[in-house]
């Protein structure tokens, strides 16, 4: 199958992040800057400080696998009020600057301020576009358009199709592109737009705001008589993630050329892993070694990192599978044992302080810093004082040979199988 056209988009909320989707193969990255993006209170964020360092980064890359240099997108596509214009003016201007390659966005105050820039415009799926008549309306004003997360594959085909027989050109001159979302999380609500935190805690998920009320447990009371319903699951409003990895040939024969995967707020570890299984899967439809066995080695790469289930979402047209239970269901977790203290160039040998933990030969271990982004592999020995060790204790200092360069203060984690 022919994936050459697919581009593999990858999440960036921080540095780690960024060189991990780079590194795993990514052939564009998407991130947000402050408060005006759908995840400005993620743990892992940037500000427009950043955004000269994620240039040069992305722009500093190779490319490795679509021959075309990786591009970066940046995400503006909250809600946006008439005192936060002049900002978000300032915050595209700094992107204009910066050549960042389009902005996402959802507002036409925003599509406005971007074509008074110049700027490439994406379309977001908060504004819940499912028909080809509501792309041809946008299409003089956007080159790709992030399609509603509703719609079923049959549903994008059609689009696509029209697409094809009308010849509808995007502003820049070339057919519309069509973007899916092909891993992560699943809102309750329509393509995200949710009031759900608003109501009860005044924070907005359309401001990137989103407390995550609907992943707890709930209970069906009739209030007249008393009586609970009887659920099958109680977590009746957190959908399980979408995961197409199994699916891949007919998302790409459906018409969908960019393969977005959620996760902004995710782990540097998230993003390897995701971007890595998903590099693979596109390779191997290329190379015609596409099948069940090898989706489910994949499936099993997917699951070691944060998921609440994995599912095709509405693809399929089949009623949406529910989480169940609250948080990750990950099958492994990282436990830091401490920082690099020193990388021997010419042996490719790191320096370990295990502050925190201990380490033995057979685990497996992640290094993770925001130039190295994210190395993972099992040990197959330690040397402690020189010496070959079975087990580093805490406290001591272990060394062990790697494939790839490390640096100083990169943190190392022990990746250990989660708790049932």
């Amino acid at each position: 199958m022919d994936t050459s056209h697919v581009e593999l988009l990858a999440p960036a909320g921080c540095f780690p992040s960024l060189q991990a989707a780079i590194n795993a193969g990514a052939d564009a990255i998407y991130f947000g800057l402050g408060n005006l993006n759908m995840r400005s209170v993620a743990r892992r964020s940037f500000d427009t400080t950043d955004l000269p360092e994620i240039m040069a980064r992305v722009k500093a890359a190779p490319a490795v696998h679509s021959g075309k240099p990786i591009k970066a997108y940046l995400a503006l596509n909250t809600v946006v009020y008439d005192n936060e214009l002049d900002k978000a003016r300032e915050i595209l201007t700094q992107a204009k600057a910066n050549n960042v390659d389009a902005v996402i966005l959802a507002d036409m105050a925003i599509l406005q301020i971007a074509k008074d820039l110049d700027l490439p415009v994406h379309l977001s799926t908060q504004l819940s576009i499912s028909n080809y008549q509501a792309l041809s309306f946008y299409a003089p004003h956007c080159e790709r358009v992030v399609l509603a997360r509703e719609c079923s594959l049959s549903k994008i085909r059609v689009i696509h199709e029209q697409i094809q027989s009308n010849h509808l050109l995007g502003n820049t001159g070339h057919l519309m592109e069509l973007e899916a979302f092909a891993h992560g999380a699943l809102c309750i609500a329509t393509s995200g737009r949710c009031s759900m935190s608003l109501y009860h805690e005044g924070l907005s998920a359309n401001r990137g705001a989103c407390r995550q009320l609907c992943r707890r447990s709930y209970k069906v009371t009739d209030t007249d008589t008393g009586q609970e319903m009887t659920l099958d699951n109680n977590f009746v409003f957190s959908p399980s993630d979408i995961a197409v990895i199994d699916i891949l040939d007919q998302v790409i024969a459906s018409g969908i050329s960019v393969l977005k995967v959620e996760g902004r707020g995710r782990a540097p570890e998230y993003v390897h892993t995701v971007i890595t299984a998903y590099r693979k899967a596109l390779t191997a439809l290329r190379n015609n070694t596409y099948n069940k066995d090898f989706v489910e080695s994949l499936f099993t790469d997917l699951k070691t990192v944060y998921n609440r289930d994995l599912s095709t979402g509405y693809y399929l047209g089949k009623p949406q599978e529910w989480s169940k239970k609250y948080g990750s269901k990950a099958t492994h977790t990282k436990t830091i044992v401490g920082p690099v203290t020193n990388f021997f160039t010419k042996l490719n040998v790191a320096e370990i302080h295990a502050q925190a933990a201990p380490i033995s030969v057979g685990d497996k271990f992640a290094i993770i810093g925001p130039t190295t982004g994210v190395l993972e592999g099992i040990i197959t020995e330690l040397r402690v004082d020189e010496q070959s060790v079975q087990t580093a204790p805490q406290g001591s200092r272990f060394s062990l040979k790697l494939p790839n360069r490390v640096r100083r203060s990169d943190s190392f984690y022990y990746m250990k199988p989660a708790a049932n």
